[in-house]
């Protein structure tokens, strides 16, 4: 086994600093300072190249739902790169392939039957944007382009997932970005705007700004809306009851397609396999990656019902779209290896009976005042962070950016935790753990957390 404090990682960390473009990182941060090197996983936690311990309370990035460390899925990945490493799916199929979309439409809600392959969520959002739009033309209402979403939701990255996305912040820097995308509401109760609601209420009103914009924009020019289960961004904001249905009902009424971004809430973070399963809906399309694998192999799908098949099945008609490694053979080989072990390991009631129990250790931290709120479902949980508790008050840019990047970042970490500290919205903690944890990584959590928050607190 390689020596963790090595002179070999020193240089790694070097070279990371001069050559590696990391993802939504701050490169000046690593000037004068080492680029962390996560070395090894098993279960629960990873390793650093200095041999520490840190408890991976983001399951990476909502990814690893299974652990890390699970041989069954490297083997499969050997496996089937020593048979066919690649082929596209391009006029053409392989095996892989066409047993994990069989088996997809064997979990789906409704008639969500046709699979198509990405290798992320990005690409699964741009595909399921590409294919409304497709649809429509190709069924006499080619006006039907907009997409609606909501406020602060993030669906991707790629120039279509990014103009959906409803972050300003992160779309500066590349606008003009794709025309025709509104925002409206999102579910976040803690900040409802009259604190008389009640949930039930609060998810009708929510609902009905949906309506709303698409009657303003006019129903013949919107052609979906997207949503994920439980938003991430912003901190982990769970449906009201009756939202999903209400908004089912609005989409039907004026033949908007629903789109249900399962991204990150697909294959078990819910404890179910899709959002819509959990919280009883059925969208028109469900876009999914992280969890399908793993992680252990980039892939992601557009699922897609019957009826939007349907234009596509006759003539000449074709869906104009495809990517390189969508449904790679190896991808496919470990996403089914994935599911046995979920299956096997019954990892969805796992969560379910367990998602009580994670919450009220979470929900302890309420005794602290920085902690204003703790909201989520499953495995995913998020904490506001408030300046002021009576009142809701949240804090400024420049202090949240003391608080989140100035200390807990890197406090949580040097602590042995690793999770998101985010201020896509009001400051908050998000907790999303490998399925397979249970009270002790709990218990774990919350003792970092309270520590850490308890600094935290002082320190304003």
């Amino acid at each position: 086994m390689t020596d963790l404090q090595s002179p070999d990682f020193e240089k790694l960390s070097g070279a990371a600093r001069d050559h590696l473009w990391m993802h939504f990182t701050r490169l000046s941060s690593y000037q004068d300072n080492p680029v962390p090197m996560i070395v090894r996983g098993d279960g629960c936690y990873v390793w650093d190249s200095a041999g520490r311990r840190y408890l991976d309370g983001l399951s990476a990035l909502f990814v690893v739902q299974t652990g890390h460390g699970r041989q069954e899925l490297a083997e499969a990945a050997a496996k089937q790169a020593g048979e066919l490493a690649y082929f596209p799916l391009w006029s053409y199929a392989h095996p892989k392939a066409v047993e994990l979309a069989e088996r997809l439409a064997s979990l789906t809600p409704g008639d969500l039957n046709r699979v198509f392959f990405t290798t992320g969520g990005s690409e699964a959002v741009e595909s399921a944007w590409k294919l409304a739009r497709s649809y429509f033309k190709h069924t006499g209402k080619p006006m039907k382009t907009k997409v609606l979403s909501r406020s602060i939701a993030y669906h991707g990255t790629s120039m279509g997932a990014l103009s959906i996305t409803g972050i300003p912040a992160l779309k500066s820097d590349f606008e003009p970005l794709v025309p025709s995308t509104f925002r409206v509401p999102n579910t976040n109760y803690y900040r409802r705007p009259d604190e008389s609601m009640t949930p039930s209420q609060f998810g009708q009103w929510a609902a009905d700004r949906i309506e709303e914009a698409i009657e303003f924009e006019g129903p013949e020019t919107v052609a979906a809306v997207f949503l994920e289960p439980v938003q991430n961004s912003g901190g982990c904001f769970p449906p009201p009851p009756g939202y999903f249905q209400r908004v089912r009902e609005i989409c039907d009424k004026y033949d908007v397609l629903m789109v249900s971004d399962d991204v990150i809430c697909g294959f078990g973070r819910l404890g179910e396999y899709f959002g819509g399963q959990k919280y009883g809906y059925t969208p028109d399309i469900i876009t999914v990656a992280k969890g399908l694998t793993s992680g252990y192999v980039p892939l992601g799908a557009m699922i897609a019902s019957e009826r939007l098949a349907s234009p596509f099945l006759k003539g000449h008609n074709w869906f104009a779209h495809g990517i390189t490694y969508g449904g790679h053979p190896v991808g496919s080989a470990v996403a089914l290896a994935n599911i046995d072990i979920m299956e096997r390991e019954n990892l969805f009631s796992h969560v379910r009976e367990n998602s009580s129990l994670f919450r009220s250790y979470l929900e302890r931290l309420l005794d602290l005042p920085i902690v204003g709120d703790v909201r989520g479902d499953g495995y995913f949980f998020g904490l506001e962070l408030v300046k002021d508790k009576a009142t809701k008050e949240t804090f400024d840019d420049d202090e949240s950016e003391r608080l989140l990047r100035g200390f807990l970042s890197s406090a949580l970490f040097e602590a042995g935790l690793y999770c998101r500290a985010d201020d896509r919205g009001d400051p908050v903690i998000q907790l999303a753990p490998p399925l397979i944890a249970g009270e002790a990584q709990f218990a774990e959590i919350e003792q970092i957390l309270r520590s850490v928050l308890t600094e935290a607190s002082n320190r304003i």
